[in-house]
Parts: structure tokens; C-alpha cells; sequence
């Protein structure tokens, strides 16, 4: 099984772009995941540019996110919700409607932030936006879900991630994988209904510090 693990973030130091890498550490026996770059890369969506030929970037993205077995995103919270070039990304990879590659895909969401509750509000807009676009959303009920809190994570004094502890606690997490990508037959000319979208609900909760991006 081959799964591509995208970050929603940009910056170089990224947390979420460190958690996936040391996520592809923590995959299990059968399972590559592959940590894939370049949505910095596409150009802001625009129908028009689709009556031409498509940049390199977009065909690239609608390519290898066609060809995966399914896509973990890990995103951080901009003002609440998710960053606006993952938000690009994702419609570049709706198209076209119907056929994009997106359709029937297996995905799932992680997250971390430094805003009071973490990235709990990106990932309940990702998992709808990804259901809109018409991909199969999994893995988004459970504690799993749950951004990864500050000390699990852990920091050292140059606010990085320390790898063993990192790749320690996804170890821990194993079942995670199970929960976020079952056991499914990925048969990509079996056609699968697009899930039910409900929109994220916000509940009040205790404030607390997340690891992860900030605006």
C-alpha cells in the first residue's frame, strides 16, 4: 500500500510536515508512505487555465495523488481553519468534476497547532472540503483524531521535533494507521460512493497549548 502524506504547511520548520516524516518511520510492515511536496508550487485555481494546456505543477499533482493508494494530510490552523494553499491544492485536485483525483480516494486528516485547540477546527473543514471534492474521507472519528498535544510531541530548545520521541509515540499510535486506512480493497475501477458531508462541528472545550504551525 502506498500512501502519500501531504502537509499543509510551507514553512520550512514545519511541525506538520516533521510529524509526517517521522510518520513514514512509523508505518507498518506492507505500508510506504511517502512524504509528497509541491503544492507551493501550483498556481491559484482558475477554470480558465484549464482551456489550456495545464502548468507542470498541476499535472504533476493530479497524477500523483491519482496514482496513490490513498493520502494522509497533516494540516495546521490559520485563523481557524486550513491554510489557503492546501485549500488550492485540493481544488486543483477536484477537477474535473466527476474525474478528478480526488474521486473515490482514501484520505485522512491529522493535525497540530499552536492555537488554543490545536488543529481540531482545520481538520473538521479538510474532511469536509476532501468530502465535497468527492474523496473517501476515513479515520475521522476516534482519539486519533485529536491533534497531537505538546507533550507528546515534545520539543527541544530549537523548537524542532525530536525524532525518537516522535517516532516513539507514533509507534505507540500504531493502531492509528489501522483506524485511519482499514483494511479496504483500493480497486481503483471499483467506483465508491462519495461520503455523507456534515460540516465540522466547533465545541467549546478547555483551552490548551498544541504543538504545530501558527498563522
Amino acid at each position: 500500500m502506498r500512501i502519500l502524506a501531504v502537509s499543509g504547511s510551507l514553512r520550512a520548520a514545519s511541525h506538520n510536515t516533521q510529524l509526517l516524516h517521522a510518520a513514514t518511520e512509523a508505518a507498518p510492515e506492507g505500508v510506504e508512505v511517502e512524504v509528497w511536496e509541491g503544492i507551493g508550487d501550483l498556481p491559484l485555481y482558475d477554470q480558465d487555465l484549464e482551456l489550456q494546456e495545464l502548468p507542470a505543477s498541476v499535472r504533476r499533482l493530479r497524477e500523483e495523488w491519482a496514482a496513490a493508494d490513498a493520502i494522509l494530510f497533516a494540516t495546521p490552523e490559520y485563523n481557524g481553519s486550513i491554510p489557503g494553499v492546501l485549500k488550492n491544492a485540493v481544488d486543483w485536485a477536484s477537477r474535473p468534476v466527476g474525474e478528478g483525483a480526488l474521486r473515490n480516494k482514501t484520505v485522512a486528516v491529522i493535525g497540530a497547532s499552536t492555537g488554543q485547540f490545536g488543529a481540531m477546527w482545520a481538520q473538521a473543514d479538510l474532511r469536509k472540503v476532501l468530502g465535497v471534492a468527492g474523496a473517501r474521507v476515513v479515520g475521522d472519528k476516534g482519539p486519533h483524531t485529536r491533534p497531537f498535544r505538546r507533550p507528546d510531541l515534545r520539543l527541544c530548545g530549537c523548537s524542532e521535533l525530536r525524532p525518537p520521541v516522535v517516532l516513539a509515540e507514533l509507534q505507540r499510535k500504531r493502531a492509528a494507521y489501522a483506524a485511519l486506512f482499514p483494511d479496504t480493497r483500493l480497486d481503483s475501477a471499483e467506483a465508491r460512493p462519495a461520503p455523507a458531508v456534515t460540516a465540522g462541528r466547533r465545541e467549546s472545550r478547555r483551552p490548551l497549548r498544541w504543538l504545530g504551525d501558527s498563522p
